[in-house]
């Protein structure tokens, strides 16, 4: 029998069935929105989706949405409606990795940042989906206001996700065991 060693990072404790689910779910909505979002590349929309929801002005939104009318408006349809349940999952998948990354974690310093990184996460996800339901309204006709709004929400979206990410590292790299009394 080969003894497997698990890499330090991880806790002891194996993962449960739910959240390897929510994992798996998240990976294949990722895969099928990075294709999606590589059909919807164009001279306008460099980076498919992202030009577009990045886009600060109306101007840019309507000349992304131009070079999607081959056809390819339906796939931007598609890809918002897809990410709906993309939220759900990757929300699901980072509460549920938080909380795995705390079960050999008894202090309280790590609960509260856990606490804080699950928040972070909740927060992101919900600017998520406020960006989505912009980015659909934006579609016809797009304005200064709408588009500005989903640029703002998806910065503050891939934000909350950086620095929830960033506190699971923390709550990684705390002290394994309380320091020993001096004495």
């Amino acid at each position: 029998m080969t003894d497997h060693h698990r890499p330090t990072w991880l806790p002891g404790l194996p993962m449960r069935l739910p959240m390897k689910v929510s994992m798996a779910l998240a990976g294949v909505l990722f895969l099928a929105l990075v294709i999606i979002n590589n059909l919807l590349q164009t001279a306008a929309a460099p980076q498919g989706m992202i030009s577009f929801q990045l886009a600060g002005s109306a101007e840019q939104a309507h000349s992304i949405i131009r070079s999607w009318s081959d056809g390819r408006l339906g796939l931007a349809y598609t890809a918002l409606w897809l990410d709906f349940a993309f939220i759900v999952s990757y929300l699901a998948t980072l509460l549920q990795l938080t909380r795995h990354f705390t079960r050999d974690r008894p202090g309280i310093r790590e609960r509260r940042i856990a606490r804080g990184v699950r928040v972070v996460f909740v927060l992101a996800a919900l600017a998520d989906v406020a960006e989505n339901l912009v980015l659909l309204n934006n579609v016809n006709p797009a304005t200064d206001a709408l588009s500005l709004a989903a640029a703002i929400l998806a910065l503050l979206k891939y934000t909350g996700l950086i620095l929830g990410v960033a506190g699971l590292v923390i709550i990684r790299a705390a002290r394994r065991h309380p320091l020993q009394p001096a004495g």
